[in-house]
C-alpha cells in the first residue's frame, strides 16, 4: 500500500514492482526496475528515502530515515530479507544480508557486502568493496570476483522478478480454494 503523509507522497519509477503487502509511506522515491517485496516497510514520514534503479528490497525489510535527514540507497543494491536500514547511505552495488541492522547515520561503501545478521553501529562507516560481518560489524576481507559474480546473478533475479510480478495475474485466494480434496 502507498500512503501520503502530511503532504508527502511516494514516487515510483518505471517497471518497479511494489507488493500490495508492502507499506510505502510519505517521502519515498523509488527508481526504475526495483523490487519492493511483501511486508517491506519504507517510512518516509519525517525523513526522505531515496532508492536508485535496479534495487531489491526483499521481504520484511524496514527502511527509515532519521528526522529531517536522507536515507539514500544506491543503484542495484540488494537488501536481504528482514534487514533493518536506518542509515544515511548505501553505495551502488552493495549487499545487505538477511537480518542485518544498519543503525542511524551509518554508511555502507560502494560494492560492500554486509553479512547476514551483522550490526553496523550508529555513525559507523564501512569502506567500499569489503565484506563486513559481526556485532559490531568489522571488515573481514576484500570483495572477491566470486562474490561479485554470485551477487550480480542475484541482483538480476530480482530485476527479472519485478517484471514477472508486473505481468502476472497475481490473484488472492481463499483458504478453501487451497484445500486438498
Amino acid at each position: 500500500m502507498l500512503y501520503t503523509f502530511e503532504g508527502r507522497q511516494p514516487t515510483i519509477g518505471k517497471d518497479t514492482y511494489v507488493s500490495e503487502l508492502a507499506q510505502v509511506i510519505g517521502d519515498v522515491v523509488i527508481g526504475d526496475n526495483c523490487y519492493i517485496g511483501h511486508g517491506a516497510i519504507l517510512r518516509g514520514d519525517y525523513g526522505h528515502i531515496e532508492i536508485d534503479d535496479g534495487t531489491a528490497v526483499e521481504e520484511g525489510v524496514i527502511i527509515h530515515a532519521p528526522p529531517d535527514h536522507n536515507n539514500r540507497i544506491g543503484r542495484r543494491v540488494t537488501l536481504g530479507h528482514g534487514a533493518i536500514v536506518h542509515g544515511s547511505l548505501i553505495g551502488d552495488e552493495a549487499v545487505i544480508g538477511m537480518g542485518a541492522v544498519l543503525s542511524i547515520f551509518s554508511e555502507i561503501g560502494t560494492g560492500a557486502i554486509i553479512a547476514e545478521g551483522s550490526q553496523v553501529k550508529w555513525n559507523q562507516k564501512i569502506p567500499p568493496h569489503v565484506v563486513a560481518a559481526g556485532n559490531p560489524a568489522f571488515v573481514k576481507r576484500e570483495v572477491s570476483a566470486a562474490d561479485k559474480k554470485i551477487w550480480n546473478y542475484g541482483k538480476q533475479l530480482y530485476v527479472d522478478l519485478a517484471k514477472r510480478y508486473l505481468k502476472s495475474d497475481l490473484e488472492p485466494m481463499t483458504i478453501d480454494q487451497c484445500r486438498t480434496k
